[in-house]
């Protein structure tokens, strides 16, 4: 996992072709919010996520996908991400190929909590486990792009 802000991903991570794309389509993002929906940048090498909701208090319910890493960009608002390493999550929905994605738990003495407020992203690897849309505090709106880059 590498969290940071759009300004200095390039220096963290190795950039693939797919990889450099999504940064660029971040980093020019227009000043006003994008409607919700898929955006594709790279046909299904890489593309985008924009998504509104409330941020939710609660149980963590953790994600993990094998074919594409998750870059999860707070455009508005803020969220705390669970993190884990895929090894401490116990699956409760079993790998589906067809949505990328598995679910499942992780005990609560081994999450790591990662605030992301507007600016900031976390890149995901398919051996990082986590649990978005949680309060930062009191639950309150976001507005997220994840882009979702194949690996």
């Amino acid at each position: 996992m590498i969290v940071t802000d759009v300004a200095h991903l390039a220096e963290q991570a190795s950039l693939t072709p797919a990889l450099r794309k999504a940064l660029a389509f971040l980093a020019n993002l227009p000043g006003q919010p994008l409607p919700d929906g898929r955006i594709v940048i790279d046909g299904n090498n890489a593309y985008a996520i924009v998504q509104s909701y409330e941020t939710q208090a609660g149980d963590w319910l953790f994600e993990g996908h094998r074919k594409y890493l998750d870059i999860q960009y707070i455009f508005s608002g803020e969220e705390v991400i669970g993190w884990a390493h895929i090894d401490r999550a116990a699956v409760t929905m079993p790998y589906d190929p067809a949505k990328d994605a598995w679910l499942g738990t992780v005990p609560a003495d081994e999450i790591t909590p990662v605030r992301l407020s507007a600016g900031q992203l976390a890149v995901l690897y398919p051996t990082d486990a986590h649990a978005p849309k949680h309060a930062a505090g009191v639950p309150g709106p976001v507005k997220k792009i994840v882009v979702k880059v194949a690996v």
